[in-house]
């Protein structure tokens, strides 16, 4: 292949290269305004007296499956009963 032809497939131009790095920066900042939204939902909760915590605990269990989650729990039940930790 000859260079010219290698240098052509790799040319960008400034423009189209600003684009991509201004629109990679504004989904930056959606994303840091989201995660502030986030923090503020858990305060409000936290300030209603629930335990944000737990809360955490269980919006990532809500992002997974039903099977796993089954699967998990009852490992963790028979782990639970081989330390005596089952009233």
């Amino acid at each position: 292949m000859s260079e010219n032809a290698n240098d052509s497939n790799y040319r960008v131009t400034a423009g189209e290269l600003r684009q991509f790095i201004e629109r990679y920066e504004r989904l930056e900042a959606e994303k840091k305004d989201i995660a502030d939204q986030q923090k503020e939902v858990l305060a409000e909760a936290k300030g209603r007296g629930y335990d944000t915590k737990v809360m955490r605990i269980v919006i990532a269990r809500r992002k997974r499956d039903r099977d796993d989650l089954a699967e998990e729990g009852a490992v963790l039940d028979l782990y639970e009963d081989a330390l005596g930790m089952k009233s």
